[in-house]
């Protein structure tokens, strides 16, 4: 029998085989070694019975063995010094366990490698019969905690299989969103409906007709007409939700904007942010107009025939609309960089010429001077949203030409941008400081400088 003596502390034993095992523990020499042999069946037999048992000798079984998990410890059991214990209020049982403290006392401790588990001593050179003993204890302990969590896994929750075979009948009977829509749309347009009803059909049709195909569907059985038939309805919250199924229904798809126009979409959305109605239904209406307005040139035109501009100046300059304010001017700036874009663009294909002869046709900065849009925008810079600033200072860069002189004539004008330039300032100076060199304030400061760089 090899013995493994002074620096070899390591026990290694494995949890699911056991091709090779501790067979004997001498007690010849003055202190006990552990012994790795080859067995045979038989000293197997003969070790499973000393120390693998799933019960312990009658004359033990008052005595509390400890681990570093908590136990219930039970009725009789004397319970160590140097233990944590603790009243379990879920079970009412006692529960201990090994402290941590107690364990580097003891020198013994546990390890695991997957299924591969050990217990090394480093106060002594080797283990004690009884260490030997518990330590098996233990790692048997785990295996079957382990084994009972499984059992409950597979108790709780259906096999795989099952749950495959319920999907297939589930997916058999699964409505596709056409036949959603078809069904929300005959809600919406029953007369039975109420009036709950027929909202809860809107938003939830709304979330369908931002796909493309399921917008185009819409249109072919109906449902784009009733939405803007449904504009005029004599109940707000209709109006509210109808621009809003329409705007969604009509952004980014080129082909319900056409059927849009033709149905007369455009005009009755004007006609709805120039009358008075709850700012709900004109939010809605302006996110249903610049849905129908972008990358769609000939929407800007007859927008601009039908005194779009006039409309959405009367909405900046009515009391209670600053909230539509930025989505005003994030509108009409979109349109002209829509053009700008266009005209800069080197294609030369026979589609892209087409398109930049469509926007030649969409004359939108020569009226904005006229209607007075060059004193609007800037006051917008007295807001302390960043983004907002942002964007205040992009759609006056971009309208230059044609408001240089109303800017330069604007005394609130150039204290509002001497004040942003300071402060953007230490804001950029900030931001190098951390580490950015390229950052979002040192982009304001540089807008703001060549702002009043061009006005002189």
């Amino acid at each position: 029998m090899e013995l493994l003596h002074l620096n070899l502390v390591l026990l290694l034993i494995s949890s699911q085989c056991l091709p090779s095992i501790w067979s004997e523990i001498t007690e010849q020499s003055k202190v006990s070694a552990l012994a790795v042999l080859e067995q045979t069946e038989d000293d197997l037999g003969e070790l499973e019975d000393v120390t693998v048992e799933d019960d312990w000798d009658p004359e033990n079984m008052e005595v509390f063995y400890p681990t570093n998990e908590w136990q219930i410890v039970k009725p009789g059991q004397a319970i160590p010094a140097g233990l944590h214990v603790r009243l379990n209020l879920e079970t009412g049982k006692n529960e201990a366990k090994i402290s941590d403290d107690e364990r580097e006392k003891s020198g013994l401790k546990y390890w695991k490698q997957g299924s591969r588990k050990g217990m090394v001593n480093t106060v002594s050179k080797s283990f004690t019969a009884e260490e030997l003993k518990k330590a098996l204890k233990l790692m048997k302990q785990e295996g079957k905690i382990k084994e009972e969590h499984q059992e409950k896994v597979r108790k709780t929750f259906r096999p795989i299989n099952e749950l495959m075979k319920d999907f297939e009948a589930m997916n058999v009977m699964m409505e596709t969103d056409m036949e959603i829509i078809n069904k929300l749309v005959g809600k919406f347009n029953s007369s039975s409906a109420t009036l709950e009803e027929k909202i809860g059909a809107l938003y939830d049709l709304e979330y369908y007709v931002h796909q493309v195909d399921n917008a185009k569907h819409l249109v072919s059985i109906g449902g784009l007409q009733l939405m803007i038939n449904a504009l005029n309805a004599t109940e707000p919250l209709i109006q509210e939700h109808a621009a809003f199924v329409l705007g969604s229904t009509l952004s980014g798809n080129p082909k319900v904007q056409i059927e849009a126009m033709e149905a007369g979409t455009l005009h009755k959305l004007l006609v709805l942010l120039a009358t008075d109605h709850p700012m709900a239904v004109k939010k809605k209406a302006l996110f249903a107009l610049a849905s129908i307005l972008r990358h769609f040139p000939f929407a800007q035109q007859q927008f601009l025939k039908l005194g779009g501009l006039q409309v959405l100046q009367q909405v900046f300059q009515a009391k209670g609309t600053e909230c539509l304010h930025v989505r005003v001017m994030t509108l009409l700036y979109d349109m002209v960089m829509e053009k700008k874009l266009i005209q800069e663009d080197k294609d030369n294909s026979a589609q892209h010429k087409e398109k930049c002869r469509q926007y030649e046709e969409v004359n939108l900065l020569p009226p904005l001077p006229e209607q007075g849009w060059c004193e609007l925008f800037p006051k917008l810079l007295t807001s302390t949203e960043h983004d907002t600033r942002e964007k205040v200072l992009k759609t006056m860069s971009l309208m230059m030409v044609f408001c240089r002189e109303v800017y330069q004539a604007a005394e609130d004008l150039k204290a509002s941008l001497i004040q942003l330039q300071l402060e953007y300032k230490n804001l950029a100076a900030e931001e190098q400081r951390d580490g950015e060199q390229d950052g979002y304030f040192l982009g304001m400061l540089n807008s703001v400088n060549s702002i009043i760089e061009k006005l002189g």
